[in-house]
């Protein structure tokens, strides 16, 4: 055999390898101040992968420009993992930005989507690759019977999905959480959609395909959230703003009301001068109609210019993020 022809075998070799290489699942997570959970974390992983059993595997974690040494640990365990791939974004973009890079990046025919904060175990991956099976379904979402936490966890995080699905045109399950587990035709449609204003469970819910809910157990983490309630009323508003115009709508509608019971009050004042002479009559009910139909004008601007703000961002055509380095 000459030279030219070894070379080409092994470059046709290379290729095949590259072609057939594909693992079999890849779970994704992201890294924000998570080095206290990142030990436990890759280990309960390597245990649930060897419990499905799947040989062909890798796990993708996302720094979302995390400020503590979680980056610095997860290289250092690529010695010992070798199937660990650690993609570092540029700065902070955010979860679903974040989510949305892992996603991109993950290469298996099956892809489970996690947080590394421990409040959900690895170990569900069994239950979710079980579920999976054996409804031949392309997407299967965990959520919770009854919410973790407090008293204002769980009635704000329940109005969080009452009252997205009551303004928004698509239905989401309540109490969803971030793990599920995703063939790849279901991801890849995912990505097709090109949104810059990003809400992942929205996102998911509107691809549609066959999605399968599997109730799992959510323990309280250890540490503080990094999910503040700024944080979580800012997400609420993207939620709504990104996937429904039905706000829109309803201040059309109030507007409406409120100029019809405006002209209807202003008639009965001209009458009842004509009639009986009265002077300065409902004053003080005047000018509360008057304060009340400024503070709804307000907000009517306040919700366009959301809107507005969201059809700027979709126009510029920013990416959602930017990638510093890949280690794979």
């Amino acid at each position: 055999m000459t030279l030219k022809e070894a070379t080409t075998l092994t470059l046709n070799h290379r290729r095949e390898f590259t072609a057939s290489s594909k693992p079999q699942i890849s779970l994704v997570s992201t890294m924000y101040r998570s080095r206290p959970f990142l030990e436990d974390f890759l280990a309960a992983c390597l245990e649930a992968i060897r419990q499905i059993p799947i040989d062909d595997f890798e796990i993708v974690l996302v720094n979302d420009g995390s400020p503590d040494d979680s980056l610095t640990y997860a290289l250092q365990r690529r010695q010992d993992i070798p199937q660990l791939v650690v993609i570092d974004l540029s700065r902070n973009f955010g979860h679903h930005h974040a989510m949305q890079a892992g996603l991109q990046h993950a290469r298996g025919e099956l892809v489970f989507l996690i947080d590394c904060d421990l409040e959900v175990s690895p170990m569900t991956l069994r239950a979710f690759h079980q579920k999976l099976l054996e409804t031949g379904g392309d997407m299967v979402f965990g959520y919770q019977e009854s919410r973790k936490g407090g008293w204002f966890e769980q009635i704000s995080g329940g109005l969080f999905w009452k009252g997205f699905n009551l303004l928004s045109e698509t239905r989401i399950p309540e109490n969803i959480v971030t793990e599920r587990l995703m063939t790849r035709r279901f991801v890849d449609a995912l990505l097709q959609m090109g949104d810059r204003n990003l809400f992942l469970g929205g996102m998911m819910s509107w691809t549609g395909f066959q999605q399968i809910g599997l109730s799992v157990s959510k323990k309280q983490r250890d540490g503080h959230s990094t999910y503040t309630l700024l944080k979580r009323i800012q997400l609420m508003v993207n939620a709504v703003s990104s996937f429904s115009s039905q706000p829109l709508v309803w201040l059309f509608n109030a507007g409406a009301m409120i100029t019809l019971a405006s002209f209807s009050y202003v008639v009965y004042l001209v009458m009842r001068k004509l009639m009986f002479g009265d002077s300065l009559l409902g004053f003080t009910s005047m000018m509360a109609f008057m304060s009340f139909s400024l503070g709804i004008l307000t907000t009517a601007i306040g919700i366009v210019g959301i809107y507005l703000g969201k059809v700027f961002n979709q126009v510029q055509n920013r990416p959602t993020y930017i990638i510093k380095d890949i280690h794979r």
